[in-house]
């Protein structure tokens, strides 16, 4: 640890090529200001898109990620490159809650809030006793092979509501295959930080197309432009009150495992970039993600996590800084207070989000593959592959157990069933690898 709270920033002209710029270092003004932009930017298609599916207003979810990027870095005292954002693990169990059919504002919201403020209160207690005791007990009941397959299982439960949003006509269809040729051109034939903007940039192209065809050609149903036209420029988000359900909060509030290990590995990952020792920060970057989460909560805003995505510019970028994060999260809340901003982004055609879905849910299923890769899981020992076989099915089937009137969805199962299975079927003696 630090002998200060916060870091003392030290200027670095970064007139170097390729120099690192560290987590307690930054770069003059109009560098650091289109670093934070960057990072807007890097965030933005996974942070719309997460709300976009549940029927939240994805204004007012960019607002709180700019909230909770902004408590999160005072809580681990700007030491932790992160930026917070929507949450793909809340999806299907809040559509399954409020019974969201996919299209407009969520009526129902205020049920799922109340079990996401849940979720961010275990989350914070399991960050507390990580500040006590540390880590280790965590890296014990979570190794790799548990990780990797509770976060392969997110993208595999969700792929259903992607297909399914569509199924609708041909044209959809079509159009959403044309989105994921887009993502995959962008992805395979750019480079540098084009291609890791690769959701963002893929979905804008698609967005074009599906302009011309409908609103040019006269094929499929138009965009109407007149939301963007009538919205103000300048407005407060549209906060919205939670209620506090029973089965809400049995159902959502077990996501906070999903988050800890989601969070566990993005540290690690920072901490390997950077080259300094994070552990002693885990348990406030714990706290930090679950009290925004509950701030969240309580505005009508969804579950936040770390992203992924601003560690992947972070790595092209070589630029760590922590105060990097700072400006992002500024720039979001001003966002936040665009209604014009927000009802463009309500523009996005059904069937360019349905595509931009399949690809990012793949992308997250495949993630979870690769934390088996990188931390070399030996499939031969017949734990880690009943451990992996079993939890990719009962998430990707979504297997419910009923207890009562509670019932634990396929997430929540794979989830705990991964962390059981991998507990019960602990072993001392080498064991015949399966065939």
């Amino acid at each position: 640890m630090a002998d200060s709270y916060f870091p003392r920033w030290r200027v670095q002209s970064r007139s170097v090529e390729g120099r690192v710029v560290n987590t307690d270092e930054r770069l003059p003004g109009p560098q650091m200001l289109a670093m934070g932009i960057q990072h807007v930017v890097a965030m933005f298609g996974s942070t719309v898109l997460a709300p976009l599916l549940m029927g939240f207003d994805p204004n007012l979810c960019i607002f709180m990620s700019g909230i909770g990027t902004l408590l999160f870095f005072v809580l681990v005292g700007g030491r932790v490159p992160s930026y917070l954002g929507s949450s793909f693990a809340f999806i299907g169990l809040v559509i399954a809650i409020t019974g969201y059919t996919g299209h407009g504002p969520n009526t129902n919201i205020p049920v799922a809030l109340g079990g996401i403020i849940a979720c961010g209160v275990v989350y914070v207690i399991i960050g507390l006793i990580v500040s006590a005791v540390g880590t280790a007990w965590i890296e014990t009941l979570m190794p790799p092979v548990v990780t990797g397959s509770i976060v392969a299982v997110i993208g595999l439960n969700l792929a259903p509501i992607a297909v399914k949003g569509v199924s609708g006509s041909a044209f959809d269809s079509y159009m959403a295959l044309v989105t994921v040729l887009c993502v995959g051109a962008v992805a395979v034939f750019t480079r540098g930080m084009l291609q890791r903007l690769l959701i963002l940039v893929g979905l804008l192209i698609a967005y074009v197309i599906y302009a011309v065809v409908t609103n040019g050609m006269g094929m499929g149903k138009p965009i109407d432009f007149s939301i963007v036209a009538n919205a103000a420029w300048f407005g407060m988000p549209h906060f919205t009150a939670p209620v506090f359900s029973g089965q809400a909060t049995a159902l959502l509030a077990p996501v906070a495992v999903i988050l800890v290990a989601e969070n566990l590995g993005h540290i690690k990952a920072v901490s390997a970039m950077t080259g300094q020792n994070l552990d002693g920060y885990i348990g406030r970057a714990f706290i930090g993600d679950g009290l925004a989460t509950v701030m969240s909560g309580f505005a009508g805003g969804t579950g936040v996590t770390t992203y992924a995505e601003n560690i992947g510019v972070m790595a092209v970028t070589k630029i760590y800084s922590t105060l990097v994060f700072v400006i992002a999260a500024v720039i979001a809340l001003v966002l936040g207070f665009s209604p014009k901003f927000g009802a463009v982004i309500q523009t996005i055609p059904g069937p360019v989000l349905g595509g931009v879905s399949i690809v990012v849910f793949g992308l997250i299923a495949v993630t979870g593959a690769r934390i088996w890769v990188v931390n070399k899981v030996d499939f031969s020992d017949n734990r880690n592959l009943i451990v992996a076989a079993v939890t990719l099915v009962l998430g990707a089937g979504d297997f419910s157990l009923k207890f009562g009137g509670f019932a634990l969805g396929g997430i929540g199962t794979a989830t705990f069933g991964a962390i059981i299975l991998y507990a019960l079927l602990r072993r001392k003696g080498p064991q015949e690898p399966a065939v």
